[in-house]
């Protein structure tokens, strides 16, 4: 790996970092040069390589379940120790903030495909004018996926359109699964207007609770983008970040429409689903209604001369049997007479 050719004195910012490598170690150095090409730098090997980036910045990545920055952040390693120290801490709301010239927050993210607990995931960041540290819990895709991205060539201008692709890998991440979630729900739906339900009811509830979770992760995550747009409005953040935090919560509002929407169409199949249930019900429960009713009076009939009492009519008739039978069966052709008189019609489909 070839060393840049810059100049060997940095920014106290990028001492103050440099000092956390030592102290904790990152999963991953990349140094940035001033065109945007970024490359991993060993943890043995960071104060030697990333001291000397000049015109370029740094990003370090923690598994913040392996490494404990509550003391790095409060010794002021990472910028405004207050920042820092919230930002890294246990509490896992999406939230930003804005102090000085850093930008700090916790995001949504998507947990790694496979990986427990798989739901979401979140990611913790603080952005300096030439430095992004940020730390996840558990295995989440955004930062991989960036690294992996960096690695093929990709070239990043600054943290700020670091921080732009980490989050566009998590929103394309739920845009992705949103579009799974139509794709499943156009299928159910042509099933229930085919009249052929199959288990659809039972397929419903994991589509709608799914939509439902990502709008909540979406709307946290627009709303932590909107709020930085406003601050950096009024607390005069440098431009990049609040024109990318006005992109980000753009994409992320037409995203969470998407989401509403998905969650909505899964509530009205369901009811949908549940209304041909209780139709096909309705008319199990009317068949059964009518056959108890034409039924009724031939069970009586043939009770009543079952009877082992004496004075029974038809009791010494050769033809007896057969004249309950004809009564049974005309008692049966009444009752559906009068079930047709009284209009008991079965419910439509």
């Amino acid at each position: 790996m070839n060393r840049l050719d810059l100049p060997l004195e940095a920014s106290t910012e990028t001492q103050a970092i440099l000092g956390s490598t030592r102290q904790g170690e990152p999963l991953w150095a990349m140094a940035f040069d001033a065109d945007g090409r970024g490359r991993a730098v060993p943890a043995t090997e960071a104060a030697a390589d990333l001291d000397a980036f000049g015109g370029g910045f740094l990003w370090l990545h923690y598994d913040l379940d392996a490494a404990d920055l509550t003391g790095l952040a409060g010794e002021g390693n990472f910028g405004p120790t207050r920042l820092a120290t919230a930002v890294f801490a246990p509490d896992e709301h999406q939230r930003v903030t804005v102090e000085a010239d850093h930008v700090g927050g916790v995001v949504a993210d998507i947990a790694r495909p496979g990986a427990k607990p798989a739901p979401a995931g979140r990611l913790h960041f603080v952005m300096g004018p030439r430095s992004l540290v940020s730390g996840r819990r558990g295995p989440a895709e955004s930062p991989d996926a960036t690294r992996a991205a960096v690695e093929g060539g990709d070239t990043v201008a600054s943290p700020t359109l670091l921080l732009e692709i980490l989050v566009g890998h998590v929103v394309s991440a739920m845009a992705t699964t949103g579009r799974r979630l139509s794709d499943t729900l156009d299928g159910i739906e042509d099933h229930i207007l085919d009249g052929r339900p199959r288990d659809d009811r039972r397929r419903l509830g994991p589509v709608r609770r799914n939509a439902v979770r990502l709008h909540r992760q979406i709307t946290g995550l627009a709303a932590v983008f909107h709020r930085l747009e406003a601050d950096g409005a009024t607390d005069d953040v440098h431009g990049p970040a609040v024109a990318a935090a006005a992109r980000l919560a753009q994409r992320l509002d037409a995203l969470d429409r998407d989401m509403t929407l998905q969650a909505e169409r899964a509530r009205l199949l369901q009811e949908e689903v549940s209304e041909r249930i209780a139709e096909a019900t309705n008319r199990q429960l009317y068949v059964l209604s009518v056959l108890s009713a034409l039924f009724l009076p031939p069970t009586f009939l043939t009770g009543l001369f079952g009877m082992n009492v004496k004075g029974l009519p038809l009791g010494d008739d050769p033809h007896g049997f057969l004249v309950v039978c004809g009564l049974s069966l005309a008692s049966a052709v009444l009752a559906f007479a009068v079930i047709r008189l009284l209009g008991i019609r079965p419910p439509r489909a």
